[in-house]
């Protein structure tokens, strides 16, 4: 896909210089016994108030971190432990076969060989000064018209990856937008923010047309299907609108999450994965479903990343924050696990390759890198290394080839990572369908 981009020099966007502030300084004590007053209380912050957003900011908090969040904790490891674990015997096998070796196990285990080049370099880096570092946003999304939209704090700018071209569409006169999801047009832009509005922008007249409201708490996640438009939120529901509606909100999910809803995606058939900072998903039948079909319960910590597979129906990708770390695939049917591996940093985002059949992760704390991983087996293919901050989503073009992933280190990098699509709607393109003739009569 031609993007006409020249990588000679990161392109930035017409805002304030950043900042530095104390938190960017490293505090550390010269005695044995390092201070509590900046280590201890933020530790405790992330397991009382499950806040995505800590991380480390010292060695003492590298090491307070790894104890905390590992998979075991330090009152259950033991002194000496088998790396491969011996295999379970199955019901009905022999009594006399007992032996079992995890080395037999792990060396049929070789590591899957590349078939292709994964570039390690982006191929063109966007400075995003403003961008904000919440692990709870989505600050980026690409239409089918090939525009990229980006908040940066209260504001919005519309980069046209052709062109190059970069204008603001709106400012927020309070607060910062949170969230942001084209229409399947590509003409009509949803907008979250913080104060828990959701608005909906006609980016070619470049004015506004609705402001939806009814949420008690900043917009988490939103996700189209034809012409509904659902929200999650801090208040921990769903909210349903049909914008072809003076009275939009048709349908109130509430009383299922236990907290604020961060991830949202429908899939073509208009079945809708939700994520929450609960640690849950909750699948939903169709948009007028009043109670899930399934709750997956595999993860122990905010799911954010979650996205619906293009060419197998019902599969569905899912990532969990800091204390999981973990990719797992869902049959969304059945609500079986399917497969699930240690991604060793927290997830923010997933995209899908079509032609390749694999999936590409973003991730946070520690490594902040993305990671590309083989269908069905999560076989890890290729980490791409380069952001020195969280990645905060990720967002594909309209032919799927190119990937774009925001970061708090306050770029936009692009990577050709998967081959353009043949034909047919672009992975993910179904997360937001909505007709033209629909769209015309939003009100």
């Amino acid at each position: 896909m031609d993007m006409s981009m020249d990588t000679s020099a990161p392109t930035r966007f017409p805002l304030a210089e950043r900042r530095l502030t104390e938190d960017d300084g490293v505090f550390m004590s010269d005695r044995l016994i390092p201070s509590r007053g900046g280590s201890c209380t933020s530790a405790g912050q992330l397991k009382l108030e499950i806040d995505e957003n800590w991380a480390p900011r010292n060695e003492y908090h590298e090491v307070l971190s790894k104890n905390m969040l590992g998979k075991e904790s330090l009152n259950d490891m033991k002194v000496l432990s088998y790396k491969h674990k011996p295999a379970r015997q199955e019901a009905g096998q022999s009594e006399y076969r007992v032996l079992y070796t995890g080395s037999r196990d792990s060396a049929s285990k070789t590591k899957a060989a590349l078939t292709r080049v994964v570039p390690q370099a982006p191929m063109k880096v966007l400075d995003a000064p403003g961008i904000v570092d919440d692990f709870y946003s989505h600050p980026i999304d690409w239409s089918s018209n090939n525009v990229i939209a980006v908040a940066l704090s209260e504001m919005v700018f519309l980069f046209d990856a052709q062109s190059g071209q970069i204008e603001k569409l709106l400012s927020l006169p309070s607060g910062n937008v949170t969230t942001l999801r084209w229409t399947g047009e590509g003409l009509h832009l949803s907008v979250g923010t913080s104060s828990g509005d959701v608005q909906i922008w006609d980016t070619a007249a470049q004015r506004q047309l609705r402001n939806l409201r009814g949420h008690g708490g900043r917009i988490g996640a939103l996700a189209w299907h034809s012409h509904v438009l659902s929200s999650g939120s801090a208040d921990a529901e769903i909210h349903n609108h049909d914008v072809r509606m003076r009275e939009h909100l048709i349908l109130r999910r509430a009383g299922v999450h236990a907290d604020l809803v961060c991830g949202l995606d429908y899939n073509a058939e208009g079945m809708l994965a939700s994520g929450g900072n609960d640690n849950s998903v909750y699948i939903w039948d169709n948009p007028t479903a009043t109670a899930p079909l399934h709750a997956l319960t595999e993860h122990c910590a905010a799911v954010k990343a979650l996205k619906w597979c293009p060419f197998q129906r019902h599969v569905l990708a899912t990532g969990g924050g800091s204390a999981d770390r973990k990719v797992c695939l869902w049959n969304a049917s059945s609500g079986r696990l399917l497969m699930s591996r240690d991604a060793e940093s927290q997830v923010t985002g997933i995209v899908w390759g079509m032609q390749e059949k694999e999936l590409l992760t973003a991730h946070g704390y520690s490594r902040n890198q993305l990671s590309l991983w083989k269908y069905p087996s999560l076989a890890k293919t290729a980490d791409l290394e380069g952001h020195t901050g969280r990645l905060l989503g990720l967002a594909q073009s309209p032919d799927g080839s190119l990937i774009c992933s925001s970061s708090a280190d306050e770029t936009l990098r692009f990577w050709q990572v998967f081959s353009p699509s043949t034909g047919g709607p672009r992975p993910g393109a179904e997360r937001h369908c909505a007709p033209k003739s629909i769209l015309k009569t939003i009100r």
